[in-house]
């Protein structure tokens, strides 16, 4: 009896050890962290690059400095992912994580402190270096912690929620610190980083990068060692492009650029569209800020609708049948939002369908991307082909701003435009290898 009670402590809920959950916990807080501080960011863009810019810019100049400031941040995540995921491959997944939650909670306050441009691009640039390493290490973490159950892509899409929880959290924070000043939204990202900080000193590495760590240290010791023997001691991005993975690091990095493009414009100048659409409604003041944080919330539970979803849906139907089915989805009701609606009204009703496709296709980053690659350079793939994806689709909230200014200010139609660039990732998954049923590769 005592054995018995033993092994179902060890199981934990649901069947799930007491680390397995430790490590789904620290995992989807570190990504709802991540999208908090992009999400303040874009909230009080508008009133942050006013006032620094001296109180009435044109809507031309926003735009600009708001995409160069969006881009400086796309760009050190694409760093940080880039830099820690070769790192985490080296030295352990969890270790590499400490410093990243530095970065992100000293450095989204350090922007409640800028008095110019490039002091407020400085700290964008560095927040997004933590930010870039949190998810990239933190997806192959998880897989690989729940490598052995057959629930893993569920797991891994409920863990991708915490993105669209970030819409929630940082809509909330907008709500009680906006009659405060832009600045005092910056302040509270540093709260959620120092107890994540806490937690995440008492977590071990997952057992099959242990089984990699003791392997690796035989293959050293060994006389003689096969290619495949020596390709597990090659650490960096090089390998990505060897013979055995070329062609799957193609059709990861083809995902992550059409992905990315689709969101990054909305994830920034989306709230700039909805305050245009709320004044166009004849809503001001005090009522305003609420709309624009209530919509806030709406697209964030959406997405944690379509982060939930895409698990069951990805072992249902396979995963690429899926992403196919949220990148149409994303691509038709952004141009139903941006393009057919004249105003506020029907927006708070579609916001929730546009974000349970433009997020809920990132489940696909944390379940089908990890699937195509073993162990040993997992963390390194996932960082080549989200930082360079993020390093070529950095740009598009500065072209974004930019064609809103030809445009006549109009973010509508750049926004509009900039999601239809989800077409690249339907293609990835039309080249791409079906990974249903397959066990995650060691």
């Amino acid at each position: 009896m005592a054995e018995t009670m033993d092994v179902s402590r060890r199981q934990g809920l649901f069947g799930i050890t007491r680390y397995q959950w430790l490590v789904f916990f620290v995992v989807w807080a570190g990504w709802a962290l991540d999208a908090t501080d992009f999400n303040l960011f874009s909230l009080v863009l508008k009133p942050a690059v006013t006032e620094i810019l001296g109180g009435s810019p044109s809507p031309a100049d926003i735009g600009k400095w708001g995409g160069l400031l969006a881009m400086v941040g796309l760009l050190g995540w694409a760093l940080g992912g880039m830099i820690f995921g070769v790192i985490a491959d080296t030295i352990g997944r969890v270790r590499t994580l400490i410093v990243s939650i530095i970065l992100v909670a000293v450095f989204t306050a350090a922007q409640g402190l800028s008095q110019n441009i490039l002091q407020f691009g400085i700290c964008r640039f560095l927040s997004g270096v933590g930010t870039g390493a949190e998810l990239i290490i933190g997806i192959p973490l998880l897989a690989e912690a729940f490598a052995d159950k057959a629930a893993r892509a569920k797991v891994l899409g409920f863990m991708m929620t915490g993105g669209a929880f970030g819409s929630l959290i940082g809509g909330e924070i907008y709500n009680w610190l906006a009659p405060f000043g832009w600045r005092a939204v910056f302040y509270a990202g540093v709260m959620p980083a120092l107890v994540l900080f806490c937690i995440r000193r008492t977590m071990g590495e997952p057992e099959y990068f242990k089984e990699l760590q003791v392997e690796r240290a035989q293959i050293r010791q060994a006389a003689a060692a096969s290619d495949d023997d020596r390709a597990k001691l090659r650490v960096g991005m090089l390998q990505l492009f060897s013979s055995r993975h070329i062609y799957a690091t193609m059709v990861g990095l083809l995902f992550c650029i059409g992905t990315l493009l689709s969101i990054w414009t909305s994830q920034i100048w989306l709230p700039t569209v909805q305050a245009n659409m709320i004044k166009a409604s004849g809503i001001t003041g005090a009522e305003a800020i609420q709309a624009l944080g209530w919509g806030t919330k709406l697209w964030g539970i959406g997405g944690i609708l379509g982060y939930l979803c895409f698990g069951y849906l990805a072992d249902w139907f396979g995963r690429r049948p899926t992403i196919a089915f949220y990148n149409v989805g994303a691509i038709a009701s952004a141009l139903y939002l941006y393009l057919v609606l004249p105003n506020w009204d029907h927006y708070p009703y579609v916001l929730p369908i546009f974000g349970f496709f433009i997020f809920g296709v990132f489940s696909g980053h944390a379940i089908w991307l990890p699937e195509l690659f073993p162990t040993y350079v997992r963390a390194t793939s996932l960082s080549f082909c989200n930082g360079t994806g993020r390093i070529i689709t950095s740009f598009a909230p500065l072209v974004a701003g930019l064609l809103a200014g030809a445009f006549g200010g109009d973010f509508n139609l750049a926004c509009g435009v900039m999601t239809c660039f989800a077409v690249l990732s339907l293609l990835a998954v039309l080249i791409g290898r079906e990974t249903r049923d397959e066990q995650l590769p060691k």
